[in-house]
């Protein structure tokens, strides 16, 4: 009979509720710079592209949104959604939807939410964090390759 090894219960952190202060701690201790945002939301940028970690819904939730660097037109909005909804079809994370703002400007966006009210763990935080950034790092890969800029193919 094989034996199994299993950490003994106390090496297991105990969850722990997701603040803003328990996110910036996470982003020093890995090394990364972020900033705070007038609302008080907490932000940075990780391969030329906008993330916030944001708490939802009354510390329900937990979402890690990103923004796709390059703005577009409203004329591309057709291909944008049908890139967005194939991404979504076959793929369960992260979430990926088009946005027109206030000016007319189309953006990107991709974000994975989680349920946080039972709290989270270190290793779990660490986990949904770098899942969040690394995944929406791929739509957007993603995307570049997808829709060429421009201005970087006249060169």
């Amino acid at each position: 009979m094989t034996s199994v090894k299993t950490r003994p219960v106390a090496d297991v952190a105990a969850p722990t509720l997701v603040t803003r202060d328990y996110i910036t701690t996470w982003l020093r201790a890995n090394g990364y710079s972020y900033f705070v945002d007038c609302d008080g939301d907490i932000g940075g940028i990780w391969d030329n592209r906008m993330f916030h970690f944001l708490i939802l819904g009354g510390g329900n939730a937990l979402q890690i949104r990103g923004q796709w660097n390059r703005l577009a037109g409203i004329g591309k909005v057709p291909e944008l959604l049908d890139f967005t909804n194939k991404w979504n079809m076959e793929r369960i994370w992260p979430k990926a939807f088009v946005r027109v703002r206030d000016d007319g400007a189309v953006v990107v966006c991709g974000d994975l939410t989680i349920t946080i009210s039972s709290g989270l763990s270190l290793s779990q935080l660490d986990l949904q964090l770098k899942c969040g950034l690394a995944t929406a790092c791929v739509l957007f890969d993603t995307l570049d390759e997808e829709f060429p800029d421009p201005v970087r193919a006249a060169r």
